[in-house]
């Protein structure tokens, strides 16, 4: 609020500095810590002489920094202290430590008056939030932090195709040749990708992996069956069929048909577990290939960590 004239000290309550007694006089000076000090009225202190609480405005009177007693002391009158109040009638700023949770009423805090550095929700996250940015989590009661990289997924990470660029013929066999990553109309890969030599794919990370491969064969002579296999190896040596399909070709020239197998993977070491396709066939077969469309090609999705 605002005063008229000066405006008073708020909960400042102080002690006096020791006044001796001078005989014959009335008028003394009060000080704190010796510094004049200036009481806001009689009202506003409480004064002891000789033992005796005095009455204001009337045992004593009080101008400015002098407090004058209604009669002169004598010798052996003892001031006992002189106790300044303050502004009663406020509570003045309080002391350091003394606000406890209790005296604050519900939502009486707002944003405004909360530090910048405090979590409280007021700002919204825009985009997507750095591996660095740090989550509260209650972890069975105590409350911790974690980095968003160690909790963040639920996408695709990495995802891949290659296929065969030219024709290749003859009864069959592992696919070790004419191959590149799809780039038409756009390099589509996700993430680090596959690694392939000599038609053996390598994994970029461990995980669990969803392998498509799809072939298109032709055949100008009768022909049993055709088809292809993925072939994995798990100690970077030997390899076994994990997923085979086959159709039937039937008799007749010019017989063309597809064949579509998928695996699903786990990658736990990725110098050790590798994959291969295999065409398999029953005679002389055509697998079609070309650097402007997948014919015959090859799809990894990494679909989640282990």
């Amino acid at each position: 609020m605002a005063y008229i004239g000066k405006q008073p000290v708020v909960g400042n309550f102080q002690i006096c500095d020791a006044i001796s007694v001078v005989n014959g006089q009335a008028a003394y000076t009060m000080q704190v810590g010796s510094v004049n000090v200036s009481p806001e009225s009689a009202n506003h202190m409480i004064v002891s002489l000789n033992g005796t609480i005095q009455k204001p405005n009337s045992s004593y009177t009080v101008s400015g920094s002098t407090i004058t007693f209604s009669s002169n002391l004598v010798t052996g009158d003892v001031i006992d202290f002189i106790q300044i109040l303050g502004d009663v009638l406020s509570i003045g700023t309080p002391s350091d430590g003394t606000v406890t949770t209790a005296k604050l009423a519900d939502d009486a805090v707002t944003n405004a008056k909360v530090n910048d550095d405090l979590i409280s929700g007021a700002t919204a996250l825009t985009s997507e939030p750095a591996d660095t940015d740090e989550f509260l989590v209650s972890d069975a009661g105590t409350l911790k932090r974690i980095d968003y990289s160690l909790i963040k997924g639920g996408g695709i990470t990495e995802a891949d195709q290659f296929r065969l660029t030219s024709n290749l013929s003859g009864s069959g066999g592992v696919i070790t040749s004419n191959l590149e990553r799809v780039d038409t109309p756009a390099d589509p890969h996700l993430g680090t990708g596959m690694s392939q030599s000599s038609g053996i794919f390598s994994f970029p990370s461990t995980g669990i992996y969803l392998i498509q491969a799809q072939g298109y064969f032709f055949a100008n002579a009768d022909l049993a069956y055709v088809g292809i296999n993925v072939e994995v190896t798990t100690n970077n040596s030997s390899y076994s069929s994990q997923s085979q399909g086959q159709n039937w070709l039937g008799s007749g020239a010019n017989r063309y048909i597809n064949t579509y197998v998928s695996l699903l993977l786990k990658v736990a070491n990725t110098t050790n577990t590798k994959v291969r396709f295999n065409v398999n066939s029953a005679g002389t077969v055509t697998t079609s290939g070309s650097t402007g469309v997948t014919y015959t090609g090859f799809t990894f999705l990494k679909l989640g960590d282990i």
